[in-house]
């Protein structure tokens, strides 16, 4: 009964990392259209989750030739996370 929560706990840890994975996918996309306006309260909003996660990486890594390559060590390491959790969820 135990190994079946912490499983199932797991498993919505992991599903909440690749929903996460897919905002910062689609806020780094967004960055390539330099005319948006990101004072749009959904893009507000959008920044506000995952800029706090970025900004960490982006303090490691400073930007190469005005191309932040930051953000593809922040995916890395999110999925390293969401993969090992995906792996508990089935003890």
């Amino acid at each position: 009964m135990n190994t079946e929560i912490i499983g199932l706990i797991f498993g919505v840890l992991s599903q909440t990392l690749s929903i996460y994975s897919f905002l910062l996918l689609v806020r780094v996309l967004l960055t390539w259209f330099p005319s948006i306006d990101w004072n749009n309260s959904i893009l507000s909003a959008l920044c506000s989750i995952t800029d706090p996660y970025l900004n960490i990486f982006r303090g490691v890594i400073p930007p190469i030739g005005g191309l932040d390559i930051s953000s593809i060590l922040a995916f890395l390491l999110l999925n390293f996370i969401q993969g090992r959790f995906y792996a508990l969820s089935f003890l």
